[in-house]
């Protein structure tokens, strides 16, 4: 067909040439056919909004001054961070379910207000386990001298920042004396993050009477805000777009008490003898850190499981096993 490779070799280039050119054309084609199907089909369709700030807001019964624009800024930042990280805040709302009815509780009998159950959620996702890079433990967040001070037993196999009851009531009295220093809750939560020092110390240093008037670094300076935005959104979900049913929330699981005075030589035996077992135990249970208790002076302790008929229970159905069997 050729004449001689001089032509071949032409011929050849030419060719590729030519398809180089019929690809680069149909790749820039469907790069322009793409962005105009994306303009035209969904940017119609998905909208991001900005957020409408509520009129008034209080944290604790004290008002939210959100006449001022950079308190009213601070607050517009943490909603739309926390509306618009809709994977994070929808586990919030689906964990708060679970958790919110243990805390609330415990927070009125120590008359603490009820907006403090959101700076758990800010401290730790409302996480159990969570552990900041710092030591900082569990719902609370309590580094290791501070639970001492506040009679949390922590060692080796017992760690009580990890018990949820037991660390809400610590957090409840550190809250109460910090409140018993600046007259105000909004400073408590302030100093929650900041230390009770740093808080003092800049207060005087500014002149400032109040957290509003207060210039903080970033991560104080956002604390209370984010704490107020978890609330706004929460109590009205789905204002914020938010939308589920009753049955995908985490559901609060009925528990039993089991009391311990003793050594326990292995936590998978016990769980097995009381019908559960050591992964169900110690989701429970993360205050006992080894899968033993060696107990040497015979405190008694109060170990949680599920109530009888509900460790394998569907609980999406929210119905008692009983309920189910009729």
């Amino acid at each position: 067909m050729f004449k001689n490779n001089t032509f071949k070799n032409i011929t050849l280039t030419l060719i590729l040439l030519a398809c180089g050119y019929i690809v680069a054309q149909l790749f820039n084609y469907s790069k322009l056919s793409d962005k105009e199907h994306v303009a035209t089909e969904y940017m119609d369709k998905y909208n991001v909004y900005a957020l409408k700030m509520p009129n008034k807001l209080f944290f604790a019964e004290e008002k939210v001054p959100l006449e001022r624009w950079d308190v009213k800024e601070s607050l517009d930042r943490e909603m739309l961070v926390n509306t618009y990280w809709q994977s994070q805040t929808l586990l919030f709302l689906k964990r708060a379910n679970r958790y919110f009815p243990i805390i609330e509780p415990i927070l009125k009998e120590e008359n603490v207000p009820d907006d403090f159950k959101y700076l758990a959620l800010i401290e730790s996702g409302l996480i159990p386990t969570v552990v900041s890079p710092a030591g900082a433990v569990g719902f609370w967040q309590f580094m290791t001298p501070t639970a001492k001070d506040y009679k949390l037993e922590v060692n080796r196999e017992v760690d009580e920042r990890y018990n949820i009851e037991k660390s809400t009531r610590a957090a409840c009295k550190y809250l109460k004396d910090s409140y018993k220093k600046f007259g105000t809750w909004a400073l408590v939560a302030a100093s929650y993050n900041a230390g009770r020092t740093h808080i003092h110390t800049q207060m005087k240093l500014q002149d400032a009477g109040t957290y509003y008037d207060l210039l903080l670094g970033e991560e104080p300076a956002r604390y209370l805000f984010r704490i107020l935005a978890a609330k706004c959104i929460m109590e009205n979900p789905t204002n914020f777009g938010f939308r589920f049913r009753n049955s995908d929330l985490y559901p609060k699981i009925p528990t039993r008490k089991i009391k311990v005075k003793g050594e326990v030589k292995s936590f998978a035996d016990f769980a097995k003898k009381n019908g559960a077992n050591y992964k169900i135990l110690k989701f429970f249970n993360p205050w006992l850190r080894k899968p033993y208790l060696t107990n040497k002076y015979k405190k008694e302790y109060e170990i949680t499981l599920p109530a009888k008929g509900y460790i394998n229970f569907a609980f999406s159905e929210y119905k008692k096993p009983e309920e189910k069997k009729k």
